[in-house]
């Protein structure tokens, strides 16, 4: 059986803009080994080729092909469940290349959807015009609902908090995209063109790397350099395959791998 991993970035790879100690040579096995991987990001503001960069000044080596974010995956939902739709867009640099790559129509005026993404520039006043968008027959997605960091200074409210706003004031719930939804892991999965049986997720975070992984069936493995601290894994009716420090510690090949 083919074997690969879907890896999550902030927290496993890096942190904020410093790598993350041994995750370039866990990355250069992979390359070696010729193990399929790719980063799969809930980030919807960065394109493949910007999240490259940032990595290449990291000192890791990678191609696009490696990188599938929150946006790509809305991009191919809507390609797939709407092609050639009409959309109008709260977000920024990544959400909105991948929409026009998908063949998806930026509009300002009646649109098919309303898409909400990571950003700093869309204003109150596009808030309110997505929400009449939306009262007046718009399909409502979102790029993920990860929370606010809800650290002082911090200038990005995070797409939960906007997704609030927009839910309560037209009293429909977005259809989310990214983790912990299965839409993007089935998608980032088929990318890599594994089955279930073959796919591992290698992240930080119990509420949607880990658990995203598991209610599909995938093999999970929680690192410990980001978020997601030991002495609160019994909080969770749920646990990985396989609990480590940091990626420098996984061993391939993984024990089920068979």
């Amino acid at each position: 059986m083919k074997h690969g991993l879907l890896i999550d970035m902030d927290g496993v790879v890096y942190a904020g803009d410093e790598l993350i100690s041994g995750a370039d040579k866990f990355i250069g096995r992979l390359l070696a080994e010729d193990i399929p991987f790719t980063f799969m990001t809930n980030n919807s503001q960065r394109t493949p080729l910007e999240v490259v960069r940032k990595l290449k000044r990291l000192g890791i080596e990678v191609t696009e092909k490696h990188v599938y974010t929150s946006a790509t995956a809305t991009g191919t939902f809507l390609a797939t469940h709407a092609p050639n739709g009409t959309v109008y867009v709260l977000g920024e640099g990544g959400l909105l290349t991948s929409l026009h790559e998908s063949g998806l129509t930026l509009v300002e005026t009646d649109p098919e959807f309303v898409v909400l993404g990571e950003g700093r520039n869309f204003t109150l006043e596009m808030v309110h015009r997505a929400v009449n968008m939306i009262l007046g027959g718009a399909k409502f997605i979102i790029t993920n609902r990860d929370p606010s960091p809800r650290k002082p200074g911090w200038n990005n409210l995070g797409i939960t908090a906007v997704a609030a706003m927009i839910e309560e004031a037209t009293g429909r719930r977005a259809f989310s995209i990214g983790k912990p939804s299965p839409v993007m892991f089935r998608a980032a999965r088929k990318v890599l063109g594994l089955q279930t049986e073959g796919t591992t997720v290698i992240g930080d975070t119990m509420d949607t790397d880990i658990q995203g992984g598991i209610q599909l069936g995938y093999r999970t493995i929680l690192v410990l350099s980001g978020i997601s601290k030991k002495e609160h894994l019994g909080r969770y009716a749920f646990k990985p395959d396989l609990v480590v420090s940091s990626v420098d510690e996984i061993v391939f090949p993984l024990k089920w791998w068979k």
